[in-house]
């Protein structure tokens, strides 16, 4: 699908509307609140919106309780996430009571299930803006028409456009994420991300470059591509191999992630892009979702279990000390025994150094949610928890082969559990526990590994 991109006069009234705002504001600096629920280009999205926030005078709080403005964005890839947001609006009404100058508003994927966001509307009339995924880029014109008194509901369905040159207040640090494409054409069973994100549509190759080259001159040393499925990334004819390349080329990065992958169009191609390009990490996230044939077929994967098994050992084979993570759901209609016993069977065989498990849950409008053969919710549990013991055999067997290895961690804070330790990640998305201080955060070290913990490390710093 060719990307269609935002008006360049849509952006230019964006910028007009920070401005209005802005001279409304005069000398004064209110406080915002962002909190975002879901995968990591929910966290990117509120960046965006911290980013035009801040362009017009607002500041971080550090709480709710003290914030002038409070933005939820939401996820809608599991009931409880729906649940969890409908309890958190709810308790801001005290606060609207106690300041009804507060401005609150929902946005994310969520509310772009025009339905749901209809019933949070009616249940909590005090939410001052409603909107959705691709409403984004005119933020600055929504929160303008609630500033005069409105209030906003505004949801377009579309397949998306692109927006370039908006704002965006980075999370501190010296790890960031860059969009590299929008949307999913994959349109798995059991999966709401294709109706509430739109259809895929790839950002050019050079704005990609440009962006991480100017998040780098800003501090930024890691850097993560984003996308829903970024092996299916098409930027002008610009495969995704090819793009890993060309950032890869970036002066003054040190490390390149990037997620997720989708097996069904994992290339050899980019196999080797990751053993040849030297920032890129040894690590990659493979969702498998189920390893029984007959499950992923309805899923609608389009892959097997045994095409799977070899994108794996073509990954170990070229990619060396490369570490797997993955997605696996349980529960999913009609699954039996033996299909559960397949899943785990893959488990034990590929050995993965982490894995996120799912108890199947079941979205509104997915053609997994009418399907004959749901599973009782107390059979989904059971399947779930010996799932969860199977992966953490295999995450603590992972871990025996780092004793006495040495690499690099670039040290991200401090765990003041027990004896307090400085944590950073190895290339390969294990997480490294040395001795330390604060000054450690954000630089790299090379360390030893002394110990294992369940599903991390323990090391000393050699250099």
């Amino acid at each position: 699908m060719e990307p269609r991109y935002v008006d360049n006069a849509i952006i230019e009234e964006s910028y007009r509307a920070i401005d209005r705002l802005k001279a409304g504001l005069g000398n004064a600096h209110p406080l915002y609140y962002i909190e975002t629920y879901g995968c990591q280009m929910n966290e990117h999205d509120s960046e965006k919106i911290a980013g035009m926030l801040e362009s017009i005078g607002y500041r971080k709080a550090a709480s709710k309780t003290e914030a002038d403005i409070i933005i939820f964005n939401t996820c809608c890839i599991r009931d409880h996430a729906e649940k969890r947001t409908f309890g958190n609006v709810g308790f801001i009404k005290e606060l609207k009571a106690q300041n009804p100058a507060l401005i609150t508003g929902v946005c994310g994927c969520m509310m772009q299930q025009r339905e749901v966001a209809k019933r949070l509307s009616q249940r909590f009339p005090f939410v001052d803006m409603i909107f959705g995924t691709n409403e984004l880029h005119v933020f600055p014109q929504l929160l303008e028409k609630v500033v005069n008194g409105g209030r906003v509901f505004e949801i377009r369905d579309t397949d998306g456009e692109i927006a370039e040159g908006l704002p965006v207040k980075r999370n501190e640090g010296f790890s960031t994420f860059v969009n590299i494409m929008y949307g999913c054409n994959n349109f798995c069973s059991y999966c709401i991300v294709p109706y509430v994100r739109g259809r895929e549509r790839s950002r050019r190759a050079e704005d990609i470059v440009e962006e991480v080259r100017n998040v780098v001159r800003e501090g930024f040393t890691e850097v993560t591509l984003l996308g829903q499925n970024v092996n299916s990334y098409n930027g002008g004819g610009v495969r995704f191999p090819e793009l890993l390349r060309m950032v890869n080329e970036v002066e003054g990065l040190k490390r390149l992630r990037f997620m997720t992958s989708h097996p069904k169009d994992l290339s050899h191609e980019l196999v080797m892009a990751m053993a040849e390009c030297d920032k890129v990490c040894e690590h990659i996230h493979l969702p498998v979702q189920s390893g029984s044939n007959r499950i992923l077929q309805l899923m609608n994967r389009r892959y097997t279990r045994e095409h799977y098994l070899e994108l794996v050992r073509d990954l170990r084979e070229n990619v060396k000390g490369v570490e797997i993570t993955t997605d696996i759901i349980v529960g999913f209609p009609t699954e039996t025994e033996e299909d559960l016993e397949d899943t785990l069977s893959l488990v034990r065989e590929v050995g993965y150094s982490a894995a996120y498990s799912f108890a199947y849950s079941v979205r509104e409008g997915t053609k997994a949610a009418v399907m004959d053969g749901q599973i009782p919710e107390e059979v989904k549990k059971e399947r779930l928890k010996r799932l969860n013991e199977v992966i953490a055999e295999s995450v603590t067997g992972a871990n025996d082969k780092y004793m006495g290895l040495e690499g690099e961690i670039l040290v991200e804070g401090r765990d003041m559990r027990g004896e307090p330790m400085m944590f950073g990640k190895l290339p390969s998305l294990k997480m490294v526990y040395v001795k330390g201080d604060e000054s450690m955060i954000g630089n790299y070290y090379k360390v030893r590994i002394t110990g294992t913990r369940f599903n991390s490390l323990v090391g000393e710093i050699i250099d």
